[in-house]
């Protein structure tokens, strides 16, 4: 593990503008991780190991049980209201802030830098639509609810090792709006959109429709594609066990060449043959269907060329109909609970396919610790060195979260009222000075590929200059 002025060392070489960090050389870096340094843990921190850093590997305590909770007692109140206005108690939450959840995105980034060494626009379109789904791969059995984040809120993520660094903010309370921007550190692309998640509670189920547009621009090949999220939905919240499909069309555009692909992310259907499953095409811009892509969201995706897609659907059909009248007699209706679809046989691959993208395993802990992924695991993680040159809105500095995160829920249910009390607080003063809230990292402005209303990043955060933030913990 790199010493502490090591490590604040490089971070504030490659940080101190908001240039891209390619003029610090692969042999600089490797100078460095030579430095000797004996092992030291931090907030679940893990050596380095071979010049390699490693991140955590876990969280500094399991999950909670939510057994004893009565849902019911809360939520039927709530029925079809939107329930980012509703204060909700912390047995729903996961240890991460909905700017942590939003950097989940960046995972697969190597989808994207793959890109770079690909001439045509319909492989790179391949590795695009790849990546759109593994930004919502991570929401596989994720049924805690991200903390919803304060207003000036922010996060930063830097990641050597793939490539990228992101910075987003909370813009917006009401409505809640997450702005963020992320860019390659080799100067390869820029990542960038504003979510507003809306959330309904429907009985049995919640769903989240994540509503703003997401855009990914390629700078050699001076490309930019669009698209927005699939629905997500989580099923019984109320009784039985919790269950989550993503559902509705994803349409990415690639604004340059008129090249489109069309993904239907499948609801799961009354038996529960289509759970998970993705599937759709990419077409040029005379609408001629070039590609077919498919596989599923939590899986993995696959691309093949659309006839030999429609001859193995034809033959897979016919043994499909004998087994649908065998599943039609033993079906039964269940009020009580949206009954968890068994989950069918990997993806049937066609001959001929090429693999897109294939899902990481999970850590074998997964399970009691929220069912993060690897990546997830060390979002919330405080590095040495962090406290002296992250601002301090940045998630990581929340004591609600961190509360949670070491397992002491009383205190992170009182620090979460704290917050949300001294949040309101200060719209009071606000309204009552007939002051307006400024963003500080993100401004609104016009997305110049869709023509809508966006969040577009001013650029500066990376400067480390971070003075005058509002005081919001």
């Amino acid at each position: 593990m790199l010493n502490n002025d090591a490590e604040r060392y490089l971070c504030v070489k490659c940080l101190e503008s908001d240039e891209s960090c390619e003029g610090l050389s692969e042999a600089s870096f490797k100078d460095a991780q030579g430095i000797d340094s004996s092992s030291q843990k931090n907030n679940g921190s893990v050596p380095q190991e071979n010049g390699i850093k490693k991140h955590r590997t876990s969280l500094p305590a399991p999950m909670f049980s939510r057994n004893n909770i009565s849902v019911w007692g809360i939520l039927k109140k709530c029925i079809g209201l939107e329930l980012s206005k509703i204060t909700m108690p912390i047995a729903f939450n996961e240890p991460l802030s909905f700017l942590q959840r939003i950097t989940e995105y960046m995972e697969h980034t190597y989808l994207i830098n793959r890109t770079s060494s690909m001439s045509d626009s319909i492989e790179r379109m391949r590795a695009v639509a790849a990546f759109a789904v593994s930004a919502v791969a991570s929401q596989w059995d994720r049924t805690g609810k991200p903390f919803n984040p304060l207003l000036g809120e922010t996060y930063e993520l830097i990641r050597e090792d793939q490539g990228f660094r992101i910075v987003s903010e909370q813009v917006s309370h009401h409505p809640p709006v997450s702005a963020f921007h992320a860019e390659s550190l080799a100067g390869d692309f820029v990542f960038h959109g504003s979510i507003y998640p809306k959330l309904k509670f429907w009985g049995k189920s919640v769903e989240a429709e994540p509503k703003g547009t997401i855009t990914l621009e390629l700078l050699k090949h001076r490309e930019a594609y669009t698209w927005s999220n699939p629905n997500c939905c989580v099923h019984n919240v109320i009784l039985g066990k919790l269950w989550i499909e993503q559902y509705g069309t994803v349409e990415i555009v690639n604004h340059s060449t008129g090249d489109k692909c069309v993904l239907n992310f499948k609801p799961c259907g009354m038996f529960g043959k289509e759970l998970h499953k993705v599937e759709g095409y990419i077409q040029d811009k005379s609408k001629k269907k070039l590609a077919v892509i498919y596989g599923k969201w939590t899986e993995c995706m696959w691309s093949v060329d659309p006839q030999a897609y429609e001859a193995h659907k034809k033959s897979e059909k016919k043994g499909d109909n004998k087994k649908q009248k065998n599943d039609e007699l033993e079906g039964a209706e269940n009020d009580d609970a949206d009954d968890m679809p068994e989950v069918q046989e990997t993806v049937s691959v066609v001959p001929g396919s090429t693999l897109l993208w294939r899902i990481d395993s999970r850590p074998a802990h997964s399970s009691v610790m929220y069912n993060f992924t690897n990546f997830a695991m060390c979002l919330n993680e405080l590095e040495p060195g962090m406290e002296a040159i992250l601002p301090h809105t940045d998630c990581r500095f929340r004591p609600d979260i961190r509360a949670m995160e070491n397992g002491n829920m009383d205190e992170a249910s009182k620090e979460k009222e704290r917050l949300e009390e001294k949040q309101r607080a200060a719209r009071k003063e606000r309204a009552k000075r007939d002051e307006e809230w400024s963003t500080r990292w993100f401004q609104m402005g016009t997305n110049p590929y869709t023509g809508s209303q966006d969040w577009i990043y001013t650029g500066g955060y990376f400067n480390r200059n971070y003075q005058d933030l509002p005081d919001i913990y």
